[in-house]
């Protein structure tokens, strides 16, 4: 039976939400061994002069322990 573990992770990017999901698994996978999935929790982005600057997720990130 494998046990699993689970992590929250917040990155950001300035180019999509889809680029800020890659920078936290990204990131995670420098320390994290055994990435399973990542899981999206919530979207925010940051305004300024009425326009996009940058996108934020945080991402659930699931790991098998040995």
């Amino acid at each position: 039976m494998a046990i699993v573990k689970v992590i929250e992770v917040i990155a950001s990017s300035e180019k999509s939400f889809d680029d800020a999901v890659r920078v936290a698994l990204d990131e995670a996978s420098k320390t994290v061994k055994n990435i399973d999935s990542i899981y999206v929790k919530d979207f925010k982005a940051h305004v300024k002069d009425s326009k996009i600057i940058s996108y934020g997720v945080i991402c659930k990130v699931s790991f098998r322990v040995s």
